[in-house]
C-alpha cells in the first residue's frame, strides 16, 4: 500500500507541475501510450518511484509521413508485383515521403525550448534524436515517468500517454526513449533442453533447402540488425569463412548512436552472420552490420532506420521481437511499420524471426504475436525441426511446444506463429484466402530449422556451439533471398504477394509442414499458422519468384473464338497459346468487359511474362489491345495480368490470311526467339 500512495502523491505533484508549465496549451495524443508495468508470471516488475527531473533521458521522436495516401498506394502496387511500380531511391522517397525541413524545425524548437540538446535529425528525416532528462521529457511530451525494478534491472517508463502541443499533431507520430521497462530480445535458443538429434554446419543448408545449383549471391548486400561489440563476431565470421572455403568478408560495422561493450548477444550475431553468409552462397558483395547501442524501442528504431535510409543492403536480418501489445502501446509499431513501408518502397525486405514462444510472445494465456514478425512489410519467418539424411532432407515438423508456459523462450520456446492482435491481415495474405475466418495478419509466411536439437553448429569465440531459434530460420531465408536478388540484379520487390499469389499452383516451391503445434495452432495440410506455408524448395521458389517459370498454360486459342469469363486475383495471371499460320496478317489481342483493371503481353517462340514479352497493352481498364500488322508465324504466348482483382473479362485473338486459319494452337515450347526479335525490358509505362 505504501508504493501505492507514493505512486498517487507523485501523480498529484505533477499534475500540479504540468498546470503551471503548461499555460493553456492544447495537447494532443501521440501513438505513444501509457507504459503496461504489470508483473507477469515471467516477469517481476516492482514499482521504485517518480522519476528525479534530472535524470538523463535520451529520446528519438518519430515524425509522420507526408502524401500517405500515395505512398501507400506505391507500396501496394509494389508489394502485388505491379510491374509499372517500381522502387525508387531514398533521395526520391524524402523528396516525396518526408516531412518538410518546416516539420522538423518545429519538432526540433519545441525539444530544444523544453530543455533537449544534442539534437540531431536522420538523413531521410523521419527521425529527431535527443538528449534531455526525465523534467524536459515532462515539459515536451506532457507525461509522467517513474522507474521500476524489472526482474534486477533499472528501468523507466511513462505512465501516462505521450502528448505534444496542437501545432505539432500532424508532425509527430510517436516518442521513443520514454520506457525501457519493455525491451525486445534475441530468439537464440542454445541446446540446453533437448537431445541433439544432429546439427548442422551451415554449409549444409543450401543443399538440404535445395539452393545449392544457384550461384552465390555476389552482387548482394545483406544487412543484419545487430547490438552491442561486434568485434568478436567478426573475428569469427572471417574465421567460419575460411574453414568453409569461402573467400575473405567484406563486411562493415555500423554503429547507430553510443558504441557499446555489450558482448551478450555474441552467439545470436555470430550465428546471424554466418547462417546468412552460408545460406547465400559464401561469397557476397558485402555484409553491414547495423548495430544498435539497447535493445531498446529508441535504439532500435534509430537502427532500422538508419539501414532503410542509407539503402545500401536489399535484404535486412531482424533475429529479434518483442511482445505485440507493447510495440503498440509505446508506438514503436507505429514508427517501425513505417520504416518498414519505406524499405518496401525501395525494394528492401526485412527477413523477422516470427517468435521463440510458441503462439504465446505476450505471456498467455491467450495467443499472441512478436513484433516486427506481424508487421504487414516484413516476411515472417517460423521454424521447424529439420530432419536429414546427411545432407538430403526428409522431413519437418513444427518446432513444437505445449501451452503458455513450456512455450516461453526462456522455458524451452517453440515457433512462432499465429493472428496478429494488432496488426490487420494485408491484402495479399487475405487474397490468398489461407485465413479463414480471420482478418488479421498471419504469421509465419514460411518456415526453415529451427529447433535447437536440428539447430546449426555456429563458431562463438574460436569454439562449436549447438544452437538453434527462429534465429537461424530468419537469416537462412536472409541469405537465400539474397541469392535470389543477386540472380535477378537485385531488382526484385518485397516477395510475400508474388509468393502467396503462386502458393497454390506452383506447391513444389514448398515442403509442406504437416505435423507439430505452436501451443496454440497445430500443422495441417497447405498453409497454417504453425508454419505458413512450409519451408522452401529454394530453387523452385527462386524460379517462381524471379518469373523464370512460365505459369500454367491454358488450351490453345481459336482464331476470332472469344474465352469469356477470365477472373483473377490481384497480382494472379493466365497465360494462353495461340498459333499464327504462315503469310498471316493484322494480328489482333484484345481483352475486353467486365470489371477491374488487366493487362495484356504477348511473346512468339517463349512464354510471355511481365519481364519478357514481345508487345504489351496495360491501359487503366480491362479494355487492352495489341495489334501486329506482320506477325511471324509460330506459337504466341499471351498473359492476361490481374492488374486489379479483374472478373468477367473476354479475351480474343484472331489474324487475316494464312494458311491454316482458325486452327488451334499446339501448347507452346521455350524455343528461341525468331531472327530480327528481341525481348523489350519491363518498362514503367504509364504511370499509376
Amino acid at each position: 500500500m505504501t508504493i501505492r500512495r507514493n505512486w498517487t502523491l507523485a501523480a498529484t505533484l505533477a499534475g500540479i507541475f504540468f498546470s503551471c508549465t503548461a499555460h493553456a496549451e492544447t495537447w494532443v495524443p501521440t501513438a505513444t501510450k501509457a507504459t503496461r508495468v504489470a508483473s507477469t508470471a515471467h516477469n517481476t516488475r516492482t514499482h521504485l518511484a517518480a522519476m528525479q527531473a534530472g535524470t538523463p533521458l535520451h529520446v528519438v521522436v518519430a515524425l509522420k509521413w507526408r502524401n500517405r495516401s500515395e505512398l501507400a498506394a506505391l507500396t501496394r502496387g509494389l508489394i502485388r508485383g505491379g510491374q509499372r511500380a517500381h522502387p525508387i531511391s531514398a533521395a526520391e522517397f524524402s523528396r516525396r515521403f518526408a516531412p518538410t525541413d518546416a516539420q522538423v524545425d518545429a519538432v526540433v524548437a519545441h525539444l530544444r525550448k523544453s530543455g533537449f540538446a544534442h539534437i540531431v535529425v536522420s538523413a531521410n528525416r523521419m527521425l529527431v534524436s535527443a538528449d534531455g532528462s526525465a523534467g524536459a521529457a515532462n515539459l515536451a511530451f506532457h507525461t509522467e515517468l517513474h522507474t521500476f525494478n524489472v526482474n534486477g534491472r533499472l528501468a523507466h517508463a511513462n505512465v501516462t500517454d505521450a502528448a505534444v502541443p496542437q501545432a505539432l499533431a500532424d508532425t509527430v507520430l510517436a516518442v521513443h526513449g520514454l520506457q525501457t521497462v519493455h525491451l525486445h530480445h534475441t530468439m537464440a535458443q542454445p541446446l540446453a533442453h533437448r537431445l541433439a538429434t544432429g546439427g548442422h554446419n551451415p554449409t549444409e543448408f543450401a543443399a538440404i533447402y535445395n539452393a545449392a545449383g544457384l550461384p552465390s549471391a555476389t552482387n548482394a548486400t545483406i544487412g543484419i540488425i545487430t547490438q552491442g561489440d561486434m568485434t568478436q563476431t567478426v573475428t569469427d565470421l572471417q574465421n567460419f569463412a575460411a574453414s568453409a572455403g569461402y573467400p575473405i568478408v567484406s563486411v562493415s560495422t555500423i554503429t547507430v548512436g553510443a558504441a557499446s561493450s555489450d558482448t551478450a548477444g555474441v552467439g545470436e550475431w555470430n550465428m546471424d552472420t554466418q547462417d546468412a553468409l552460408a545460406a547465400a552462397g559464401g561469397s557476397i558483395n558485402q555484409m553491414l552490420l547495423y548495430t544498435a547501442t539497447t535493445l531498446s524501442d529508441a535504439d532500435l528504431t534509430n537502427t532500422y532506420n538508419k539501414a532503410v535510409s542509407d539503402n545500401l543492403a536489399k535484404t535486412i536480418n531482424v533475429s529479434l521481437g518483442e511482445c505485440e501489445n507493447d510495440a503498440q502501446a509505446s508506438g514503436v509499431m507505429a514508427s517501425n511499420d513505417q520504416i518498414f513501408q519505406n524499405a518496401v518502397a525501395q525494394g528492401q525486405t526485412f527477413s523477422v524471426s516470427s517468435g521463440d514462444s510458441g503462439a504465446y510472445e505476450c505471456g498467455g494465456p491467450g495467443t499472441s504475436q512478436s513484433y516486427p514478425s506481424v508487421s504487414p512489410y516484413v516476411m515472417s519467418i517460423g521454424g521447424t525441426r529439420l530432419d536429414t539424411a546427411g545432407t538430403t532432407w526428409q522431413n519437418e515438423s513444427v518446432w513444437s511446444c505445449t501451452d503458455a508456459t513450456s512455450c516461453q523462450h526462456n522455458a524451452g520456446g517453440g515457433a512462432g506463429g499465429g493472428p496478429s492482435l494488432t496488426e490487420a491481415a494485408p491484402a495479399w495474405q487475405i487474397n490468398a484466402g489461407v485465413l479463414g475466418s480471420s482478418g488479421m495478419r498471419g504469421t509465419p509466411d514460411v518456415s526453415l530449422d529451427a529447433d535447437p536439437a536440428s539447430g546449426v553448429l555456429v563458431l562463438v569465440n574460436g569454439a562449436t556451439q549447438q544452437i538453434g531459434g527462429t534465429s537461424l530460420a530468419a537469416p537462412l531465408f536472409t541469405g537465400f533471398w539474397a541469392r535470389v536478388q543477386s540472380m535477378h540484379n537485385n531488382a526484385l520487390g518485397f516477395p510475400a504477394s508474388a509468393m502467396y499469389a503462386q502458393a497454390a499452383a506452383n506447391p513444389d516451391m514448398f515442403h509442406d509442414v504437416t505435423s507439430g503445434s505452436n501451443g496454440g495452432y497445430a500443422a495441417r495440410s497447405g498453409w497454417d499458422f504453425a508454419s505458413g506455408f512450409g519451408s522452401l524448395n529454394i530453387a523452385r521458389f527462386a524460379a517462381v519468384m524471379g518469373g523464370d517459370m512460365p505459369p500454367p498454360t491454358d488450351a490453345g486459342l481459336g482464331n476470332g473464338v472469344p474465352v469469356s469469363g477470365i477472373t483473377l486475383a490481384t497480382g494472379d495471371s493466365r497465360t494462353f497459346t495461340f498459333n499464327v499460320s504462315a503469310g498471316a496478317s493484322n494480328l489482333r489481342i484484345t481483352t475486353a468487359g467486365g470489371n477491374g483493371d488487366c493487362d495484356l503481353y504477348v511473346q512468339v517462340g517463349g512464354a510471355a511474362s511481365t519481364s519478357a514479352y514481345l508487345q504489351k497493352s496495360d491501359g487503366p481498364t480491362t479494355n487492352e489491345s495489341i495489334t501486329i500488322a506482320s506477325p511471324s508465324a509460330g506459337t504466341y504466348s499471351i498473359l492476361v495480368y490481374g492488374y486489379d482483382a479483374p472478373s468477367g473479362v473476354t479475351l480474343t485473338a484472331s489474324y487475316d490470311g494464312g494458311n491454316g486459319a482458325r486452327r488451334k494452337a499446339a501448347v507452346p515450347t521455350r524455343s528461341p526467339l525468331p531472327p530480327g526479335l528481341t525481348v523489350l525490358p519491363a518498362t514503367s509505362g504509364r504511370n499509376r
